[in-house]
């Protein structure tokens, strides 16, 4: 069974810093990207950042110089590090990776950013 772990959520400050650790586990094979997505109440589903296997990162525009995803595929393991964070970042954050057996989502951990 693969599991996708994901911790650090938590409620902070506008303005404050939260970072996000997923830890992969179970038989997956050759992954080829990992990466955050999140899901606000009333909103889709969207891709926060992701990275592939040959070192390719993406960010959504409304994270740039904010946010920072790095990771190691070979110990299944990605990071995101929150920086200046809003109020409209609070979401349920969910780790995702793609294998070559499979899809694969977290459950999702929760920010939130009040006052």
């Amino acid at each position: 069974q693969v599991q996708l772990v994901e911790s650090g959520g938590g409620l902070v400050q506008p303005g404050g810093s939260l970072r996000l650790s997923c830890a992969a586990s179970g038989s997956m094979f050759s992954i080829d990207v990992m990466g955050w997505y999140r899901q606000a109440p009333g909103k889709q589903r969207e891709l926060v950042a992701n990275i592939t296997s040959r070192g390719r990162i993406n960010y959504a525009d409304f994270v740039k110089g904010r946010f920072t995803i790095s990771g190691d595929m070979a110990k299944n393991t990605v990071y995101l590090q929150m920086n200046s964070l809003k109020p409209e970042d609070t979401a349920v954050y969910l780790c995702h990776v793609g294998a070559a057996s499979g899809l694969y989502w977290g459950k999702g951990t929760l920010v939130t950013v009040s006052s």
